[in-house]
């Protein structure tokens, strides 16, 4: 899978994984995919919630790492 078709894949994941989020009152977007790492930006209510690392790291990035080869981690900027 090339660097266009794992950046199209990652989309797919975080359009699937919005209306969970918004469900709460947050929302993420996609910034950037750079060696094997996901950039996103967590907007709304996930901005500050105390849960936002745990809905970071055993969800989106569990998500991310198991639909989308190549994606070794998720980060939050």
């Amino acid at each position: 899978m090339d660097y266009e078709e794992q950046v199209t894949e990652i989309k797919k994941v975080i359009r699937k994984l919005r209306p969970y989020l918004m469900r709460d009152g947050g929302d993420l977007e996609y910034i950037d995919f750079v060696d094997g790492v996901v950039y996103i930006h967590m907007l709304g209510a996930c901005q500050g919630c105390g849960l936002i690392d745990s809905t970071l790291k055993d969800g989106i990035e569990l998500i991310m790492m198991d639909e989308v080869p190549g994606v070794i981690e998720v980060r939050n900027i």
